[in-house]
This record gives structure tokens, sequence and C-alpha cells, in this order.
């Protein structure tokens, strides 16, 4: 007759009991015989609520993937005669996913005889880095391909860290919006506390 190592449903260890007891024991306490080390000798069981176990896994592999944060390469494209308020909406959508914790691939199209001039492609690369250094560092220098010259820019906070804050001010700015109602009424008592009666 075999034989099984048996566990409790609280993690306590009831010893070594035959398959049939393990069964019998595990249909009084409306609990599922699961086997969590076939590869043992004699096979390790358990008593356990099989349903709630798988709930309760399934839950707690969702919060991983929730919490898991996933680096995105952002594109942003310019010309080299780029106009000033241009340049300063680019500025901005840089600097927008460097503190959202992205990664950003800066791109200068060079047109006709354009190519000629990488130089000025470096000064305008260059600048937007100097322009974001709050927010990002350059992670790749400016290099030419062909008709584009490419930069990268990482973010100085990493994406876990900038989503964990945009949640901290998003529930700071929902309980200063939830205090905001009760402040007049609390004023309104105020002054009718202070004015004789």
């Amino acid at each position: 007759m075999p034989h099984v190592l048996l566990v409790g449903p609280a993690g306590e260890q009831v010893g070594t009991v035959r398959l049939e007891d393990a069964l019998r024991l595990a249909a009084e306490a409306d609990l599922d015989l699961v086997e969590v080390a076939p590869g043992a000798n004699p096979p390790v069981c358990r008593l356990m609520d099989y349903g709630k176990f798988k709930y309760e896994a399934n839950m707690k592999a969702r919060e991983s993937r929730k919490n898991q944060v996933n680096t995105v390469q952002k594109e942003i494209r310019m010309g080299l005669k780029i106009d000033k308020h241009d340049y300063e909406t680019k500025r901005r959508n840089v600097e927008k996913f460097l503190q959202g914790g992205d990664k950003v691939k800066v791109m200068i199209r060079f047109r006709g005889r354009e190519q000629s001039r990488p130089e000025m492609g470096s000064r305008l690369l260059a600048r937007m880095a100097e322009d974001v250094a709050e927010y990002g560092f350059v992670e790749s220098h400016p290099r030419q391909d062909g008709r584009t010259m490419v930069m990268v820019l990482g973010p100085t906070k990493k994406k876990a860290q900038a989503r964990a804050e945009a949640r901290k001010r998003k529930t700071d700015a929902e309980k200063a919006e939830q205090r905001e109602p009760d402040a007049p009424s609390t004023a309104a008592e105020a002054a009718s506390e202070s004015t004789p009666a």
C-alpha cells in the first residue's frame, strides 16, 4: 500500500500516512489532497483548498505583471532648419518622455546640401541635450547614419520610480481635492461662532 508524507492545511507536519488515510482526511476537512513533491520518497502531499490556491497564485502573477515596467524608446524627429517654436515643442515632448522614464531617440534628417554640414546637426543635438539635462543624460552621442543623425537620451529616473512619483502626486491631489469642500463649511462655522448672538 503506498504511503505519503502528509502536510496539514496550516503547514504542520502530519507524518507518513497511507494514501487512503490521506484522502479520507482531505474529504473530512473538505479540502483537496495536492501532491507537492512527487519526486520525494515518500511523495509529499498537502491538504489545501486548491481552487483558492490557484486564485491567489493568479492574483500574485497579475500584481507582479502590473508592477513590471517596460522602458519604451520614444522618437523625436527634427529638421536642421527647425523654427524656434517648433524646437520648444519638441524639447517639451522630450522632457515629458524623460520624466515618464522612457528613453528618447532624437533624429535629425538632412536634406540636399545639408548633408555636407553634419556639425550643424551635432550642435542642434548638443543644444537639445543641454536643454533637457535636468531630466536625462546622453546615452548615445550623436552619430550620422546616411541622411540622419541620431542621439539617444536616457532618463535620470527609472520608469518604476517615475510611475511611483506620478501615483503619489495623483493621490496627493485627490486628498487635497477632498479637503477643499470641507474648508468652506468650517470657515462658515468659524464665522458664525465668532459673531455674537
